[in-house]
């Protein structure tokens, strides 16, 4: 009897660990994702290196921090030399939250009727909206500088505005439209069969769900508004430019000099609010885009 234990201890051995094998698919989605990464920050990063740099050592290729110095944001706001840069800001601001508001009042209602209403010729209105979007914008300028010239909104912020809501807004009606599709339509039927009317319904029950999507859209129209230059340095005056604009006519100290310092340190200040608002409002836009994935 012992000696048929023991051999049965004998022969008893730890279970053999099986290695796993390396996943290379997963190494390359993490090597091209760190790539992808690399090559959209890396102009980001040199744009701050050079903001915080001395003019005198614009063309250095040192690829850290160098020769720092505050100057070049003092000179961005400085109106000694014409660059009424805050003035710019406010404009842009001023701009962006106008185009932002009508588009979204628009195009909420729009998006709505095209995903739960049935009429005719629905499909060809979003067909027109779809080929308004993918139209050129250097193709407007000259039709858009003829017409505001005759009627005296060159220079204006109506003459900015209009056509900022032409580009954004089928962006908006876009993007709502396909987020009202998934949404299932026993909500709004409940509603109805409690007594609301179909604006209420709308009010109180679709808009509070729709709300991620709706402020997902507000920053992209936003962002959209607040890049725009093409039609800007067409349409504006020196006291309706935005900051596009105004950094483009950024004027050196000496005759021919092109303010490469000042011209980035005015970049990182312009792109500064953009970053934090994505940075506040991370989870709502996570949340507008994946709305609708599932229902």
């Amino acid at each position: 009897m012992s000696t048929l234990t023991a051999s049965r201890k004998g022969n008893t051995s730890a279970p053999e660990i099986r290695k796993r094998p390396f996943d290379w698919g997963q190494a390359r989605t993490y090597i091209s994702a760190a790539v992808i990464v690399i090559w959209c920050f890396l102009p980001a990063y040199w744009m701050v290196v050079t903001a915080f740099r001395q003019s005198g050592f614009t063309y250095d290729t040192t690829f850290f921090f160098t020769h720092f110095t505050l100057d070049n944001f003092v000179a961005t706001f400085s109106e000694a030399q014409g660059n009424h840069f805050a003035r710019a800001l406010g404009n842009s601001l001023f701009i962006g939250i106008c185009t932002t508001v009508i588009a979204l009042l628009f195009g909420v209602f729009a998006a709505y009727a095209l995903a739960r209403l049935n009429f005719k010729g629905k499909f060809l209105v979003l067909g027109v909206i779809l080929g308004a979007s993918m139209f050129p914008g250097v193709a407007l300028v000259t039709p858009l500088f003829q017409l505001f010239t005759n009627i005296g909104w060159i220079g204006t912020y109506q003459a900015l505005i209009l056509p900022n809501i032409s580009f954004v807004l089928p962006l908006t009606i876009y993007t709502l439209t396909s987020f009202f599709r998934e949404m299932p339509w026993e909500l709004e039927e409940a509603a109805r069969i409690d007594g609301c009317t179909q604006g209420q319904a709308f009010r109180k029950v679709i808009m509070p769900l729709a709300a991620p999507a709706v402020f997902t859209t507000a920053i992209l129209a936003f962002i959209s508004s607040w890049n725009e230059f093409l039609l800007s340095s067409q349409l504006s005056s020196d006291a309706t430019k935005p900051v596009t604009v105004a950094i483009a006519s950024f004027a050196g100290s000496q005759p021919h000099e092109e303010p490469y310092t000042t011209i980035m340190a005015a970049a990182t200040i312009v792109t500064i609010p953009l970053i934090i608002m994505v940075l506040l409002f991370q989870r709502k836009i996570v949340a507008g885009l994946t709305a609708g994935a599932v229902k």
